[in-house]
């Protein structure tokens, strides 16, 4: 209460005026949690082997590895080191999804899994593969989330890679396969104005079409040391996000182009390597409350040969996924149908395990009271978030939640902060 001689109520209106314009550029750059679901991994498929059945094909040699190399939970728990119980608790939703939806979110490759073609083979590509993605849109068969990787805008690949994007754009296009699933992922990014560059791009095909500016996002693979930081100094990933005006719906690691940018041994070349952890933390701090996604990298140790070399390749995967999750980063991408079960196995094993202690303390958070923990309004955010992935993800139903929290949905997503454009 100010009393009638108070400086208060002026300089409240002080204060105003002078962070008026903070306060708006703030609102702008960070949005705050994007309120679509995040798929747990991305795929990515060559070009020229994807078609109608990529997806189906990919569900059914996941499961025969399953079948072949641990049929059961109890042989699933001992190829990979998760706790028995936790596996026998997860094992028929892995099935599940495998049969139903193996791939959240297919990529198809025109960069370096097509690798170097003649033009023509490479246009044939990009327009057949526009075909067969705008026909699944149309039936409902394409996974959420769907797209193309082209080639880089960096000068010896720039006219390919925009020529590739075009052509399947179009042909997308006017095949009636726009969705909000699409996603275009801009490679091999080495400066700023590229992305400049990739914004101009969207704009000119959403004009060329008719499209609403803003429709077209894109995702940005950070596979260069030049991404995070710059000449100066600067984490020019930050710069990146904020340059693309809205757009950038993801930040995307690169573990192989990356590592060897900084010139570590193919041998120790790794997701774990402590100069991954500081790429995928200055990425996470640039992505944080902006609506960009981060997403983990790859493992190119595929489970494929005998059985203790699938189980080897397994229980690396495993920990892998999980050590990603654990530190905040909900996506990776898969280069193997063999690497689905793990991929899933490590997704669930981590949402079933934390779900009680969770949905304990947001239960009291939501009550006011009846927890050890002290909890501020970020924290049960996080706890929200994580109760809403583990549903949106397949590990947890959504009767689970809402029964121990005792609010709806709609509530757990308030409380998550799920407010972000796109």
């Amino acid at each position: 209460m100010t009393g009638p001689r108070s400086p208060g109520d002026r300089l409240a209106r002080r204060l105003d005026d002078l962070l008026a314009t903070a306060d708006a550029e703030l609102a702008s750059a960070y949005p705050g949690n994007p309120a679509r679901r995040q798929p747990v991994h991305t795929v990515y498929v060559p070009a020229d082997r994807y078609d109608a059945t990529t997806l189906r094909t990919w569900g059914a040699q996941a499961l025969a590895a399953l079948d072949e190399h641990a049929a059961s939970a109890a042989e699933l728990a001992d190829a990979t080191g998760v706790p028995a119980g936790l596996v026998a608790e997860v094992y028929d939703r892995i099935r599940s999804k495998l049969s139903t939806e193996p791939v959240e979110d297919l990529r198809v490759d025109l960069e370096d899994g097509y690798g170097q073609r003649p033009d023509e083979d490479e246009d044939a590509a990009a327009v057949a593969a526009a075909r067969v993605l705008a026909e699944a849109v149309r039936d409902g068969s394409a996974p959420p989330y769907h797209g193309i990787r082209f080639k880089s805008f960096e000068a010896p690949t720039r006219r390919r890679g925009l020529r590739t994007l075009l052509l399947f754009l179009d042909e997308l296009l006017e095949r009636g396969g726009l969705s909000d699933g699409l996603v275009l992922t801009l490679p091999k990014v080495t400066s700023v104005e590229q992305v400049t560059a990739m914004v101009e791009v969207c704009a000119a095909v959403e004009e060329a079409h008719g499209l609403a500016p803003g429709r077209l996002g894109f995702e940005i693979q950070v596979e260069t040391p030049q991404s995070i930081l710059g000449p100066d100094g600067t984490a020019l990933v930050a710069r990146m996000v904020h340059e693309a005006g809205g757009r950038c719906t993801g930040l995307h690691y690169g573990t192989y182009d990356y590592s060897a940018s900084c010139g570590i041994a193919a041998e120790y070349q790794s997701m774990e390597h402590p100069a991954a952890d500081h790429a995928k933390a200055v990425m996470q701090v640039a992505a944080a409350g902006t609506g960009a996604f981060v997403s983990d990298g790859s493992t190119n140790v595929l489970p494929v040969g005998g059985r203790e070399d699938v189980h080897a390749a397994w229980r690396l995967h495993q920990r892998l996924v999980r050590r990603s999750l654990e530190r905040g980063y909900y996506q990776g991408w898969d280069l193997h149908p063999a690497q689905l079960p793990t991929r899933f196995l490590a997704t669930y094993a981590f949402y079933r395990e934390g779900l009680p202690g969770t949905l304990a303390r947001l239960r009291a958070y939501v009550g006011g009271s009846g927890s050890a923990f002290l909890d501020e309004p970020a924290t049960a955010a996080a706890m929200a978030g994580f109760a809403l992935r583990g549903i949106e993800s397949g590990a947890v139903d959504e009767s689970e939640v809402t029964a121990a929290v005792g609010v709806d949905a709609a509530r757990i997503a308030q409380l998550a902060r799920r407010t972000g454009a796109r």
